[in-house]
């Protein structure tokens, strides 16, 4: 450097060193800042892991708005007892004696009372069955349900304090352990008739050898009757839209929240917890990375893939509140790399995602998954057939170059239980959709070793117009599902 100089010697100037120290004295600023900045930083991440700070993001994002909830109410002893004369008409319509069921899925239904409220330890061998009969008025010709209940003498108490819904006292059929239970049903109810029954899909084989051997006909559920719990009343509505709009939203409140470095198994436990909080309760919760995403559900050695920022991300998850289930599903990214403070500070340039081929194909797929899952519920409308919203879906998929790579049938109706009949598959032409029925649609595109995408939402069908969509808003993008 050359030093001018000039007059007094005791003044001396640095020539263009004004604007070099300003930037000196600016970079030590920076510099400084930054230091601090990591200080901080590395003290808040030291004492919160990654996992914990992803938690609790998720949950307060969730927290910001629970919408979802505000109509949902228990349902009604009421309706309860609706749905048993909605029974007892299918019952006298299918000229069926009765219908016979033990505590599960149907019996929740109808009774409100599941099987882990009767057998918290194992469903056990002594039968406690549930008859419901049509009761004709001869006057009026009205069809009313009369329920009874074969229960174990020693556990009548219990039965009368389970709760089950009732106009009055419940009409209990003892036996004795020593005694033939299904003898002592058919001389109770049937004393007289050689009695048709029809049976739950859910009762135990043993049951309707039981009844068969001793005095019954059974036939299989089927018909009106199987219609009765398909068809769906706005209470239960109600309460399948806030479980799944819900379970979308906790998705969504995540989806933000999540970093590199994650495993499936975290997220996992990150999306059930966000729930919980809310008060839904734990049912299934599939996450799956890029490849392993390939099979519909996963394999056995899933769990430990690492999140990236170029992984595609599928959740297939369930959760069940007042009763009732969600089964939806979202395939997405995580959102790309923000340029760091430090980076900002000192106006350095963020390196780059390189989008690769792989990377195109995803947002192609994603694409074509969503617009076969749009062409299928153009399909919900009553009388139209189950197969045909399956086939509507995969003609998308067939026509984009991916045939044979949706692997599965595209929905299935949904209540209490998350799989329940009809079942959209392209061979079921004989089932025609009714106004109330609820179904998932769930198209998927399966790419072994490569990736898998699918999109599931719940539909409804109206008697009139357009099929509404009753998990909320359906996906927009890989950033926005």
């Amino acid at each position: 450097m050359n030093i001018e100089l000039k007059g007094d010697t005791n003044a001396m100037t640095w020539p263009n060193t004004h604007g070099q120290a300003r930037k000196r004295s600016k970079t030590w600023m920076a510099a400084s800042i930054a230091a601090l900045y990591l200080t901080w930083t590395v003290k808040s991440f030291a004492s919160k892991s990654q996992s914990d700070r992803v938690q609790q993001c998720s949950i307060d994002n969730l927290h910001k708005d629970l919408y979802f909830l505000e109509n949902a109410r228990p349902i009604q002893a009421q309706e309860f007892l609706d749905r048993r004369d909605n029974l007892a008409k299918a019952l006298h319509v299918s000229g069926v004696d009765g219908f016979v069921l033990e505590p599960g899925y149907t019996f929740q239904y109808y009774a409100n009372i599941s099987q882990p409220q009767w057998e918290p330890w194992e469903p056990e061998e002594r039968p406690f069955l549930m008859i419901v009969q049509p009761s004709v008025n001869t006057s009026t010709g009205e069809v009313k349900a009369k329920t009874s209940f074969l229960s174990p003498h020693f556990e009548e108490g219990r039965v009368r304090m389970l709760g089950i819904p009732s106009e009055g006292e419940l009409d209990i059929i003892v036996w004795e352990e020593h005694w033939n239970p299904y003898r002592t049903l058919k001389g109770s109810l049937f004393p007289d008739k050689n009695a048709t029954l029809m049976v739950d899909e859910e009762i135990r084989d043993f049951l309707v050898r039981g009844l068969d051997t001793n005095g019954f006909k059974t036939v299989g559920l089927g018909g009106e009757v199987e219609s009765v719990r398909q068809v769906k009343t706005p209470a239960e509505v109600e309460l399948l839209r806030a479980v799944n709009t819900g379970t979308i939203e906790g998705i969504r409140a995540m989806r933000p929240c999540l970093e590199p470095g994650l495993t499936e198994n975290q997220v996992i436990k990150i999306l059930d917890n966000t729930l919980k909080t809310i008060g839904f309760d734990l049912f299934f919760d599939i996450v799956l990375f890029d490849g392993n995403a390939a099979l519909p559900h996963g394999g056995f050695a899933t769990g430990d893939k690492v999140l990236t920022h170029e992984t595609m991300v599928l959740i297939d998850a369930g959760y069940h509140y007042m009763g009732y289930s969600s089964d939806v599903c979202r395939s997405f990214f995580i959102d790309p790399p923000k340029k760091s403070f430090i980076r900002r500070l000192l106006r350095l340039p963020e390196p780059e995602i390189q989008e690769s081929e792989l990377h195109g194909e995803k947002l192609k797929v994603w694409d074509i998954v969503l617009e076969a899952q749009t062409e299928a519920g153009k399909m919900f409308v009553p009388n139209g057939t189950a197969a045909s919203v399956d086939i509507a879906a995969r003609k998308v998929i067939d026509d984009a170059g991916y045939k044979g790579t949706f692997t599965h049938r595209l929905g299935h109706g949904i209540g209490i239980k998350a799989h329940e009949s009809p079942y959209l598959n392209k061979g079921n032409h004989g089932t025609l959709l009714r106004a109330g029925m609820t179904f998932t649609a769930e198209p998927g595109i399966y790419l072994e070793n490569k990736f898998g995408v699918r999109h599931e939402d719940i539909y409804l069908v109206k008697e009139n117009g357009p099929a509404e969509v009753i998990s909320g808003k359906r996906a927009v993008s890989p950033y926005e599902p």
